[in-house]
């Protein structure tokens, strides 16, 4: 399928910045427009006005178009599909296609798509279908400058509900000359929940390759996936957050947990899944994905699990728990920063220099535990203090050859009171992972007792009403 021309576009339309151009601009190796799938109310199937000469699905050629879905015509709300299309004829030697899912209300979106690789780009489209932006994978051939957003992570922007998702550049020369057939492979994630039926509507095309809208083959179909029952033995999120304080959120490098029911079916750690000094990613086979990234999971119980989020983005992120049971998907915000101490109960997690308890005297029957003194200075410990000057490396217990410190300076107060932070920054604690460590002087005029112990990093505060004991 090849992008028609336009060529009375500046009568109609102004020149906007960016890489979002008005429709009918993009070269013929390129696949079509937005809106040249048979939706009901679009643009139709690419037959007429100039698009393609012919009838789409004529008994005169031999050839079709479909998908392979790996779940068959189901999807369970959330969980990523990878499909693949197959364009086929007898004769034709160039191939493309576009592909979108939609609701049972034909103008409304089901779910997003993800190229795989640089043969497949996303059109974003507004509802009126004139203005579109198509984005695909950094690195993929843009042909013209301009008419294609590389990101590492393709996205439509706001305003641009309507997803199509077709061939490139590439993926047309790569395919072009292939005899019988060509396929097409990218991802499908369905809406987050259970909206019904969604159809899939499908045209290809089957080209003889020399970029002229003659002699092509036109091939349409549609698919309906059904929401799989729900299994009412597998996983279940009610809530993703923040390691340390519970508050939701989660932060790249940093540990979160996730709550919910028929997570794991045993209790356990990664204690005997660590092999070769790399931190696992699936302990009593459940696994956990975030953002699109392995998490590295530390421990698993029914209703909660304790992973070490990979390198995510930030904004709103995917997260999925996998186990013999199923799949269970929900939405989390991915912060740049979102500092923590780690906790016992309601004291901040802190030990003196010699590597003993930093708590009021008997909290921990059988250890011996000293509340911090004014002047003296002790270790905090925390995450989600953010990105380290040099980057730490993921999946391994941070090594102990290089220090690890935080991108952006930390302060600290105790009882409303500044706290000396050595070198006004958080390391991250050598052979651990995830844990980031603070010197900090408690200020030599701090009262005795229980005192609010407080972190910013970058604006953002760790959660009040976290103590620690001071007693001189």
């Amino acid at each position: 399928m090849e992008r028609q021309r336009k060529l009375l576009w500046t009568k109609r339309a102004v020149i906007l910045s960016g890489a979002v151009i008005p429709v009918l601009l993009w070269a013929h190796e390129y696949g079509p427009d937005a809106g040249y799938t048979n939706v009901p109310s679009e643009n139709g199937n690419c037959t007429a006005a100039g698009c393609h000469a012919g009838t789409a699905n004529s008994s005169a050629n031999k050839g079709s178009v479909s998908v392979t879905f790996p779940n068959g015509l189901t999807y369970t709300p959330g969980v990523k599909q990878h499909l693949k299309v197959t364009i086929a004829d007898p004769v034709q030697k160039a191939w493309g296609f576009q592909l979108t899912a939609r609701t049972s209300t034909p103008s409304t979106m089901a779910g997003a798509f993800s190229p795989t690789d640089v043969n497949t780009l996303i059109m974003c489209a507004q509802p009126n279908l004139f203005v579109e932006q198509p984005v695909c994978l950094s690195g993929a051939d843009k042909g013209t400058p301009g008419t294609c957003q590389a990101m590492s992570t393709p996205a439509c922007p706001s305003g641009y509900p309507l997803q199509y998702i077709e061939h490139s550049s590439a993926g047309y020369y790569s395919t072009r000359g292939q005899t019988a057939s060509a396929t097409y492979e990218f991802d499908w994630t369905p809406p987050s929940s259970n909206v019904g039926n969604v159809t899939i509507y499908l045209a290809g095309n089957a080209a003889n390759g020399d970029l002229t809208v003659n002699g092509d083959h036109i091939y349409t179909t549609t698919y309906t996936l059904t929401p799989s029952a729900a299994n009412p033995n597998g996983p279940t999120i009610t809530s993703v957050q923040n390691g340390a304080s519970f508050q939701d959120g989660v932060v790249a490098g940093s540990w979160l947990t996730i709550k919910g029911t028929n997570l794991s079916t045993q209790t356990d750690t990664w204690a005997n899944s660590i092999v070769g000094g790399k931190l696992p990613t699936t302990v009593d086979n459940v696994s956990v994905n975030v953002g699109g990234q392995p998490a590295y999971v530390y421990y698993v119980s029914p209703t909660q699990i304790n992973a070490l989020a990979g390198n995510i983005g930030t904004g709103s992120v995917q997260v999925q728990v996998t186990n013999s049971a199923g799949t269970a998907s929900a939405t989390a915000t991915s912060l740049a920063v979102q500092p923590a101490f780690f906790q016992w109960g309601q004291y901040a997690v802190a030990t003196h220099l010699d590597g003993s308890l930093a708590v009021a005297n008997g909290t921990f029957q059988g250890l011996t535990t000293t509340p911090a003194k004014p002047g003296e200075t002790i270790i905090l410990w925390g995450t989600g203090f953010g990105p380290t000057s040099p980057a730490a490396p993921v999946g391994v217990p941070v090594p102990t050859t290089t220090t690890y410190v935080t991108a952006s300076p930390v302060k600290v107060t105790i009882g409303g009171a500044d706290a000396a932070v050595y070198q006004s920054q958080a390391f991250l604690a050598p052979t651990s992972a995830g844990e980031y460590q603070m010197a900090v002087t408690v200020p030599a005029n701090a009262a005795n007792g229980d005192l609010p112990v407080v972190a910013t990093v970058s604006g953002a505060q760790s959660p009040s009403g976290v103590l620690l004991t001071v007693h001189n």
